[in-house]
This record gives C-alpha cells, structure tokens and sequence, in this order.
C-alpha cells in the first residue's frame, strides 16, 4: 500500500530532519559573502545555514508517482472442465428403435387402410350396379308386375319373369349397401389407426431428436482410459483427456457446447466456433457460418481420423470442450478406470502469467487500466508490466471483521499483466511486490525533494545561488517522485540548469 503522506506534511518532514533549516520569514533575497567557508550570515531575513550544503542544478525530466503493493504471481483464469450431463448411447438406441417400431405400426395401418379402401371401392362398385340393374329391371312393365305380384289378387301369386326380376335386384342392392356401409365403417376405424400411428412416430421421432441433440460420449459402464498430468498444457485440436479410448478434445471459444454436434441440428454460435475450429485446423478448407453441413461433418470426420478417434461425422456432448485459449493443467479430479458421470475433472488456468493485487479500495480511484508496474520477484529481480483489470467491487478480507483480531480495510481486486511473461519463470504461485504508477508528468522542473525550504507564511521556496548571491524563490510544487527523490517545481526565473542550494551529502 502506498506510505505517502500529504505532500505538506511529508516535505516539511523531509526540510527540517534532511536540512536542519527553519525559515522564520519569508524573503526574496539573500546575499551570502561565502556559502561553502562557513556558516553564512542571515541576510534579509534569510536563516543561517548551520549545516554543510551543495548545489545541484534544475532538471527538465519526467516524473512518476507510485503506490507500492503485494500481491500473487501465478496464471490468469483459473477454471474447471467438467463432464456434461447428456443422454447415454444406450437411451439414443432405445430412442431409435422406438421410432422403427413406430414407423412399423405406422406402415401396417397405412397398408390396411389402403386395403380396405379397395374392399370399399369394390363394394361402392357392386352397390353401383346392382342399382343401375335394378333401375332397368323395375321400370314401366316390370314395376308394375312386381308391384301386382305381391298384391293379394295375384293370380295363382306368380308375378312373372319381370317381377321376379325386379324383386331380386332390391334384394341385391340391400346386400350391396350393407357390404360398402361396413367397409365404410372399417375405413373409419383404419384412419383412426393411421392417425394414432403416425402421432406415435412423431411423438417417437421428437424423443429421439431429443435424446440426439443431447447424445453423450459415455454411458452408464464408460470410465477414463487417459488424464493429462499436473503441469501439463494442451492447446487446440488436442486431447486433454479419454473416455473409454476416445479422445476429448480441446477447442477453442467461448460458447460452452451444450448440444452434440449432429447432422439436422439448427444453426448457432456453437455450431459457428466449430467450422472456425475446424477450419483453423485444417479440416474444412474455408468452412464458415453457423449451420451444420455436410462439410461440417466431412471435416469433423477427418479431425476424428487424424486424433484416432471413431470417425463418425458427430460430436457428441463430452467429446469436445471449448475454452479461449490454449489451457494448464493445475489438478486432475478423477484416476484412470474411475467410472465416468457429470461433474468435475480438471481444473485448468490459461497459460498466460498475472499479478493479482488485493489494492486497498481508497486506492481505487488512483489506479487504473493501463497503468505501468514494476513487479519484484521472490529473487528480488525485478520486470515490467501494466495494469488489465481494476474492480468496481470492494470485498472485505474473509476473517477480518466483527469478533476479529484485527480488522481489515476493503480491498479491491486488481490485476496485473507482465510485459515479459518469460521473465516471471513458471511458479504456480508466488509472492510478489508491484510497485504501480499512478501519475506521470512529462518535461517538467525538477528539484531533489529536500532543497524544499517551507516558509512561515506557508508554502516553499527553492534558494537559488548566483555566483556567491543566494536568493530565495517561491515555488509551487507537483508531483513528488519517491523513486527518484524528485519533486515537480515551478516558479518565476526558475529554468533547467539553474543551481539551488540542497543539504551537503554525508
């Protein structure tokens, strides 16, 4: 944390303890016969110089402002890889074969049904013609022999060839309108049938899009067959671990799969990172867009041969993970032969190396993105680097608060980023001191902090020397520079290369 005080009170500090000299009054001018031959005689109300002084000259140079820090060197982005939860192989299977069956039953009442249409077409045919026959055989002579055949005077109650005609057809076209009402009826019953298979097949089919859309790599039986070791990096189109023999693959992006990779999924930004992944690779020359093609799955199919893996054209939940970057390894979850459910199995942080800081949060509005750093190392070697992240959220230590031993001031997160991540070796984690830069001014004047002299009306003045004339000169002052002992000065006839008196070096 910074050790700044006020900028009155740490150079009044610095005047009396590094100097030893008290202004009772301020002056303008001071004539000094011979500074360096003793003590000088007050001139114009001008104190005694009672220690040994020297003369440095104005600098034009810039200057910077820092606020110290300790913080953690280690790597950036620590997260998990985790095994999806998604439907096993075995659910797919008996989701298919129930669309077969579906699809059977279906077949079967559409071949009925088209049968008993024939068998009611056949009977509509017969009904038709026994009607026409019976229109023939019942008009003019022949309706009315009928129509006397059955009356009570009949003679000997024959009706003749015609009636009888007529009489027969009618019973003929009865036995044809029953024959084509019941296979009317049939028709009915079979549509029905048709109906009910055909919403069975739909209901079949939408599970099975289902289960496919979430088809997992691993089973109920499926264990790890390969885990990657601590340390270890991985980056895109390798494996990082296997299941029952096949590779789990790292690509890279930032949507997390949630679907497999199948053919007739819809289109998405998933589907988008996969052709970019496989056209960086190599596999699908060109590959663009967010839908899955049949050059998507030629492409997955060639990765799929080069990694040694079933070449199948899909991915499936679990086969591939998505991440930003190439990832490290920092722990393994489960052990070879260990069963395969949802849930942890590394835990990962990207390769490249960083600087948490835990900045007091009344710092905050001091820092900011972009700031420079110089980071100390554990060796005490020290590299450069800039300010990525600042928080908007103070946190409070945990442990630290009411029933404490000591409370803590909230803290804000910051992170820092080394220019030369080589230089920072490869520790996990390290304790580090970053020393940051708040302010920076460019081509000012510049004088060491304790030529400084505090006057008693207030404020400071720099004494000037001119030969063997001193005088002194009001100044206003800016940034102080504790790395260099420097302070920003300005003031009338003060330029770079002037010389001004400054505590004689021990």
């Amino acid at each position: 944390m910074s050790d700044i005080d006020p900028p009155n009170a740490r150079v009044r500090s610095r005047v009396l303890a590094g100097a030893g000299l008290v202004l009772v009054v301020v002056v303008v001018v001071a004539i000094a016969t011979d500074p360096f031959a003793g003590p000088a005689k007050a001139t114009a109300g001008v104190a005694d110089n009672a220690s040994a002084i020297s003369l440095t000259a104005v600098k034009q140079q810039s200057l910077s402002q820092q606020t110290q820090v300790s913080g953690t060197l280690g790597y950036a982005g620590s997260s998990s890889i985790r095994i999806p939860s998604g439907t096993a192989p075995s659910a797919v299977t008996q989701a298919a074969q129930q669309v077969t069956s579906a699809e059977t039953m279906l077949a079967s009442a559409s071949a009925t049904l088209t049968s008993d249409t024939q068998t009611l077409a056949g009977h509509q045919a017969t009904l038709a013609a026994a009607r026409a026959k019976e229109q023939v055989d019942c008009a003019g002579e022949g309706a009315a022999e009928a129509s006397a055949s059955s009356s009570p005077g009949g003679e000997n109650g024959d009706s003749g060839a015609g009636g009888s005609s007529c009489s027969g057809d009618a019973q003929t076209v009865a036995a044809a309108q029953q024959n084509a009402t019941a296979a009317a009826t049939k028709i009915t019953a079979d549509r029905a049938q048709v109906s009910s298979a055909e919403k069975q097949l739909a209901s079949a089919q939408s599970n099975l899009s289902t289960a496919r859309s979430s088809a997992a790599l691993y089973g109920q039986s499926s264990t790890f067959t390969a885990l990657p070791s601590v340390g270890q990096i991985v980056t895109r189109g390798q494996s990082l671990y296997e299941i029952g023999g096949q590779p789990v693959l790292l690509l890279y992006g930032s949507v997390a799969p949630t679907r497999a990779f199948v053919a007739g999924m819809s289109p998405g930004p998933d589907v988008a990172e996969l052709n970019a992944n496989l056209d960086t690779l190599g596999y699908g020359q060109g590959l663009v867009g967010d839908e899955f093609t049949a050059a998507t799955a030629a492409a997955i199919r060639a990765l799929q041969s080069a990694r040694g893996a079933s070449v199948t054209g899909e991915l499936l939940l679990g086969s591939v993970v998505f991440h930003s970057g190439a990832v490290r390894v920092t722990s393994v979850t489960p052990t070879v032969g260990q069963t395969v459910m949802p849930g942890p199995v590394l835990d990962i942080t990207s390769t490249a190396r960083q600087v948490k800081l835990a900045l007091d949060a009344a710092e905050q509005g001091s820092v900011k993105v972009g700031d420079e750093v110089t980071i100390t190392l554990p060796d005490n070697q020290t590299t450069p680097g800039r300010i990525t992240y600042v928080s908007g959220v103070a946190t409070v230590p945990s442990g630290s608060g009411h029933g404490s031993e000591e409370e803590s001031s909230p803290t804000v997160e910051v992170d820092a980023t080394p220019t030369d991540p080589a230089a920072t070796g490869h520790l996990d984690q390290a304790p580090v001191n970053v020393e940051i830069t708040t302010e920076r001014v460019e081509n000012v004047l510049a004088v060491p902090v304790d030529a400084l002299l505090a006057l008693a009306g207030g404020g400071y003045a720099v004494e000037v020397a001119e030969g063997l004339a001193h005088h002194l000169v009001a100044v206003t002052v800016g940034l102080f520079d504790d790395a260099e002992g420097l302070v920003q000065v300005s003031g009338q006839g003060l330029f770079a290369g002037r010389r001004v008196v400054v505590p004689a070096s021990s």
